[in-house]
C-alpha cells in the first residue's frame, strides 16, 4: 500500500503476515458485526496455535465456529460460550484453554490497551474466580480486581462504510467491539460493505478515524441470523 490508500484487492493481501501463534482480535457479537470473508480466509490459510479475542465464537458452523472446528485455536478470550457446542466441548475437555471475561470487563480490556493504558481497577469479579491471581486493593471502602489491558498482533474487524483513507462508520449493533478493536491492533484489517471516496463520508459521523486502519477489503456477507425468531401467524 501507498501512502493514505488502504485499499487491498485480495483477501490474501489483507492478511499478509498473520503467523502460527499470534493474537487476533475478531469483532462482532454473535454473528452481527463479524468479519466473515477473513476469519474464512483464516481457515483456508490454516493458521493454528492463535490466541483469539473475541466476545464469544459465532456457532459451529460459522464465524469463529469454523476455526474451532479446525483447532486453530488454542487459547479463547471471551466473554460467552454459549450458541456454539464446539466451544463449550473442546472448554470442558481442557482441549481449548478459555479465559472468560466480565462482558464490560473485556471491553475495558480491549479500550484500555488501544489507548496505551496498562492496567485498571475494577469491582467487577472482586470475590470470585474471575479474581483468582490478580491484585486486589480497596479504595474508599470497596473492592477492586487489577485487569491488564489487552493487544493483539492482528484485529479483524468489520464496519459499514469506510473511504479509501481508512475512516470508518459502523451501523447500528454492528458497533459493538469492532471500534475498540480498531484501536488495539498492531496490524486493523477491516472487511467493509461498502467503500467511498475521501470526503463522501460525514466528517461528524465518523466512528473510527483512518490513523487506527491499516487495510480494508470490500467483503461480500452472508449476514446469517443466530437465532431465528418469528412471530405466529
Amino acid at each position: 500500500m501507498a501512502g493514505l490508500y488502504k485499499v487491498v484487492d485480495s483477501y490474501d493481501q489483507a492478511l499478509a503476515g498473520l503467523n502460527d501463534n499470534m493474537t487476533i482480535m475478531v469483532g462482532g457479537f454473535g454473528l452481527c458485526g463479524i468479519p466473515e470473508g477473513l476469519i474464512n480466509q483464516m481457515v483456508k490459510l490454516g493458521t493454528k496455535g492463535l490466541t483469539a479475542i473475541s466476545n464469544n465464537a459465532g456457532v459451529d458452523d460459522f464465524g469463529l465456529g469454523l476455526l474451532l472446528q479446525n483447532k486453530q485455536i488454542s487459547t479463547m478470550i471471551a466473554s460467552y460460550v454459549g450458541e456454539n457446542a464446539t466451544f463449550e466441548r473442546q472448554m470442558l475437555s481442557g482441549e481449548l484453554n478459555v479465559i472468560l471475561t466480565p462482558q464490560g470487563t473485556l471491553a475495558e480490556k480491549i479500550r484500555a490497551g488501544g489507548a496505551g493504558i496498562p492496567a485498571f481497577f475494577t469491582a467487577t469479579g472482586y470475590g470470585t474466580p474471575v479474581a483468582e491471581g490478580k491484585e486486589t486493593r480497596e479504595i474508599k471502602g470497596r473492592h477492586y480486581v487489577l485487569e491488564e489491558s489487552l493487544t493483539a498482533d492482528f484485529a479483524l474487524i468489520r464496519a459499514w462504510k469506510a473511504d479509501t483513507m481508512g475512516n470508518l462508520v459502523f451501523r447500528k449493533t454492528a458497533a459493538n467491539f469492532n471500534p475498540m478493536m480498531a484501536t488495539a491492533g498492531k496490524i486493523t484489517v477491516v472487511e467493509v460493505e461498502e467503500i467511498v471516496e475521501p470526503g463522501e463520508l460525514d466528517p461528524d459521523h465518523i466512528h473510527t478515524p483512518g490513523i487506527y486502519v491499516d487495510r480494508i477489503i470490500k467483503g461480500n456477507f452472508e449476514k446469517r441470523i443466530e437465532q431465528r425468531t418469528v412471530k405466529q401467524a
